[in-house]
């Protein structure tokens, strides 16, 4: 892991868990925001053959670019170190292309990792997150959508579904 890849994990860390205090969390709910800020990334340094191996692509967006797996392979890794918490694990491997949005642990994560202050961007929806989790969510992932849409990128099939699924929920 690059120490530039550390330090945006501890920020990610932080942020979850200000967010997760902020809505109101229990206890156990704030440890799991920690630790799967803390595991999220765990696997986004892999070599492509290595992600692949430990996820294999299941559509075109993924076999185009094998880091879209990193999610996915980050949640293998956590379930061989003994990792079972659900929403744990559906957090480091949602943190990609989104979560449901009954995994308030996951949302808070998806959050902190697009708009911890290292990226410099998306401080709105930080903002918001202190107020109001679920419409926060909501605008993270409108706004990733509507920036890959405006690029002409191709946008995955789980993040266009978690799209629908916040949309509908308004």
């Amino acid at each position: 892991m690059t120490p530039e890849r550390f330090d945006h994990i501890m920020r990610v860390v932080e942020l979850a868990k200000e967010i997760a205090i902020a809505n109101s969390f229990d206890n156990d709910e704030v440890a799991a925001a920690c630790l799967a800020g803390m595991l999220h990334d765990v696997a986004r340094d892999l070599t492509p053959e290595k992600l692949l191996e430990l996820a294999p692509a299941q559509n075109d967006v993924e076999r185009m670019h094998p880091l879209s797996v990193h999610g996915r392979a980050g949640r293998k890794i956590a379930e061989r170190w003994g990792i079972e918490d659900g929403r744990v694990l559906e957090a480091i491997s949602g943190h990609v292309f989104g979560v449901s949005p009954e995994n308030r642990v996951g949302m808070a994560v998806y959050i902190a990792d697009v708009t911890e202050p290292g990226r410099q961007v998306n401080h709105d929806i930080r903002e918001l997150a202190m107020t109001s989790l679920f419409r926060a969510y909501q605008r993270a992932v409108d706004s990733k959508v509507r920036y890959l849409r405006s690029k002409g990128k191709s946008v995955h099939p789980e993040t266009l579904r978690v799209y629908e699924a916040i949309c509908n929920l308004t």
